[in-house]
């Protein structure tokens, strides 16, 4: 198959990927809509359904309606199955279509859609060890909604690694960073959804009763937190610092997108310290975990619009930008500050 033609493959099944993710996420919520209790109706003498006016209320059974939410919630896993295996598809053609062959992690378009594939993959993994099934309308909503911000807005053709990222190091720090991300996104919509329970209450029947308990909600975050955090530890305090020397010389360059990384890992260290040392548990657990939430897609997405001195902007676009300080200001005929693309 020619570069093209894998470029091609990898469009079209983002684009299948994406229709999946959605089928899943309306099958999902016909599922909740079929947890909602049936209205009663009234019974006469006999214990016939009683007629309210010309129109008899029906009994729906509760039996009937186990099996039909026990089957749109099998479904909808399975439809989320075939759309994380689309989006591996897309992944990989979009790598296939480079010249030379590469990961597909060249600009921020690849960083999001690898980004959106491992949340949706790590929740299929930890849907039955932390029993997840009722995460699923709010995790397929993120990717959808995060795959369509991707191909409208930051969709780029396929071209080869910039020198800066033309890298072993690129496979060992990406990887890692992204794995981390993914647990922490699913850690803080359990943190979230913890918040959003606690000033709702507990709920006794309806979908709402799907969610579990809040101290299971704490106890379940807590673990996915502690197990990104040294993940996130491996890619931000160990392979970065030296790819950057291998790239730049130095281990640390100040660079916006270093430091937020290094806040946000300050943020879950703090998080994981309290739990541990001062039983933070609860409400000020979870705000803080939603804290670090906003401060990861902050560095993820953020920092490419609005720095523009990062020597990380690669990531939103297919060509480098390296600041040249000591660079000719009359060189430049365009009225822009010194660099290089």
């Amino acid at each position: 198959m020619t570069n093209a033609g894998w470029e091609t493959l990898s469009n079209q099944a983002i684009g299948a990927a994406g229709v999946v993710y959605f089928l899943a996420l309306l099958v999902h919520l016909a599922e909740w809509a079929s947890l909602r209790q049936p209205r009663a109706a009234r019974t006469g003498a006999a214990g016939e359904p009683e007629p309210a006016g010309d129109v008899l209320v029906a009994v729906e059974t509760g039996g009937e309606s186990s099996q039909r939410t026990e089957f749109l919630g099998r479904l909808g896993v399975l439809l989320t199955v075939v759309a994380v295996a689309g989006h591996f598809v897309a992944l990989l053609g979009r790598g296939m279509a480079a010249d030379p062959n590469r990961v597909p992690w060249g600009n921020m378009y690849e960083f999001t859609v690898s980004g959106t594939f491992v949340v949706g993959l790590m929740y299929l993994v930890l849907m039955r060890k932390y029993s997840l099934q009722w995460m699923a309308p709010i995790v397929l909503t993120f990717v959808t909604a995060t795959l369509m911000v991707a191909v409208i807005w930051l969709h780029d053709e396929v071209a080869p690694l910039t020198e800066a990222l033309n890298s072993y190091w690129l496979v060992i720090h990406v990887v890692s960073a992204v794995i981390a991300t993914g647990a922490f996104t699913i850690g803080g919509i359990l943190s979230i959804v913890y918040l959003v329970k606690l000033r709702r209450g507990e709920a006794t029947s309806g979908p709402m009763a799907r969610i579990p308990s809040l101290a299971v909600l704490d106890r379940t975050a807590y673990r996915i937190h502690a197990f990104a955090f040294p993940v996130w530890t491996f890619a931000v305090l160990i392979t970065g610092p030296i790819w950057a020397h291998e790239a730049w010389s130095r281990y640390w360059n100040w660079d916006p997108k270093e430091v937020w990384a290094f806040i946000t890992w300050v943020v879950y260290a703090a998080y994981l310290h309290a739990r541990a040392t001062a039983g933070w548990k609860g409400r000020n657990a979870a705000i803080l975990a939603c804290v670090g939430l906003a401060t990861l897609w902050f560095n993820f997405i953020g920092i490419n619009y609005f720095s523009t001195s990062s020597q990380h902007s690669y990531a939103g676009a297919e060509t480098a930008v390296v600041r040249l300080p000591d660079a000719d200001p009359s060189l430049i005929t365009d009225g822009s500050e010194p660099h290089l693309r």
